[in-house]
C-alpha cells in the first residue's frame, strides 16, 4: 500500500488551522478481494483513533486507485 496526502492550512478567525486532509490510497490486492478492500475503505475513517479525534474539525477525504493482482 502507498498513499498520498495534502492538506489545507488556512486563516481561521485569526488563526491558522489545517482545516482538510485528502488521502489517496494506491492498493495492490489479491484477485477476488475488492468487495472487502471497498467496506475496510468505505468504514475505517470510524475505526480510526486519529480522524474520531479530529471529527468536526478536520474534514478527511480518502480516495483509492484498487488493483487486483
Amino acid at each position: 500500500m502507498q498513499s498520498d496526502i495534502e492538506g489545507d492550512i488556512e486563516n481561521v478567525d485569526g488563526v491558522m488551522r489545517i482545516t482538510r486532509i485528502r488521502v489517496h490510497y494506491r492498493l495492490k490486492i489479491p484477485a477476488g478481494t475488492r468487495d472487502r478492500a471497498q467496506r475496510a475503505l468505505d468504514t475505517h475513517q470510524v475505526k480510526c483513533p486519529a480522524a474520531m479525534s479530529v471529527k468536526g474539525s478536520i474534514d478527511i477525504e480518502t480516495s483509492a486507485d484498487i488493483e487486483e493482482i
